[in-house]
């Protein structure tokens, strides 16, 4: 634990920052804890709920997400002549500038004490020039979308030679149905396998505003 004024605390010193808390199960509990590993990690970061579960997946599949810390850091001012505390559930480093983000239920965001709270770290947050960011509940199919696809995530799971054959293939407009046999010498399985984590990763790219089937049309990612 280490206390830092907010205006000078690096980046760099809380990509490697612990959660400021653990979970906790007990009997009864209403939110659904958990670890999820994460390709960008190479590691497991912490969720609280299965909301936070979702921000996590499609911070996973962001490209330009490159660090994930969860519960990164406490927030603490005086505002209103009273004490004010806040951890925010994850701080994403990108490319470009940090994300702080807040997972909170839709249905929750116009209760005042929430509205408050998010009001003021949002101004602490972009005072240093960062984002700020509150997740909500994302669109359903592209949540599944996601979902199915990290099934695919883990890259040691997958040929190199399978891979870099894809990789050498024109897939731009082939349905994704059709895909599983442009690969003759090496089974089918394996080769729709191999699609999927392409897709992952965003070497492929296909519409995922539906549900992900056979008639997608596959493109290269820009």
């Amino acid at each position: 634990m280490e206390d830092r004024d907010w205006s000078t605390a690096p980046a760099e010193l809380l990509q490697s920052a612990h959660p400021w808390r653990t979970f906790r199960w007990y009997r009864g509990q209403k939110h659904y804890s958990g670890t999820y590993w994460s390709a960008t990690m190479r590691d497991h970061v912490i969720y609280e709920s299965r909301l936070e579960l979702s921000r996590l997946l499609f911070a996973d599949f962001d490209p330009s997400v490159r660090g994930i810390v969860a519960q990164p850091f406490l927030l603490k001012t005086v505002l209103e002549g009273k004490a004010r505390r806040h951890i925010p559930d994850y701080l994403l480093l990108t490319g470009q500038v940090p994300v702080v983000v807040d997972v909170k239920p839709l249905h929750r965001l116009s209760k005042p004490d929430v509205t408050f709270a998010f009001d003021w770290t949002r101004r602490v947050v972009e005072s240093r020039g960062w984002k700020y960011e509150v997740w909500s509940e994302p669109p359903a199919v592209e949540l599944e979308n996601i979902r199915f696809l990290a099934g695919y995530r883990r890259d040691w799971l997958f040929r190199a030679q399978v891979l870099e054959e894809l990789r050498d293939v024109d897939l731009d407009g082939l349905l994704l149905g059709q895909v599983a046999g442009c690969l003759r010498n090496h089974p089918e399985p394996q080769v729709r396998a191999a699609i999927h984590h392409l897709l992952w990763t965003q070497t492929l790219a296909t519409d995922l505003d539906r549900p992900l089937g056979p008639s997608h049309i596959l493109r290269r990612a820009a």
